[in-house]
């Protein structure tokens, strides 16, 4: 079966980015978090990249 990346609706803080990322690669959603917080910390890309992945991953249909 293919896998797909959703945002999650049950992991999210925001808007499910990194949950959903999370439950992709099978990995503890903080662990995604503090990823994104070093990433925003380097040079504060990491803000626009979220707002990006927020817009482009779509919502897990049926929820």
């Amino acid at each position: 079966m293919e896998k797909k990346l959703y945002k999650s609706n049950d992991n999210k803080i925001l808007d499910g980015v990194c949950g959903g990322i999370a439950e992709y690669f099978g990995i503890d959603p903080t662990l995604v978090r503090l990823g994104w917080v070093i990433f925003c910390a380097m040079g504060g890309s990491g803000f626009l990249a979220y707002i990006i992945a927020a817009l482009l991953i779509p919502r897990k249909p049926g929820c």
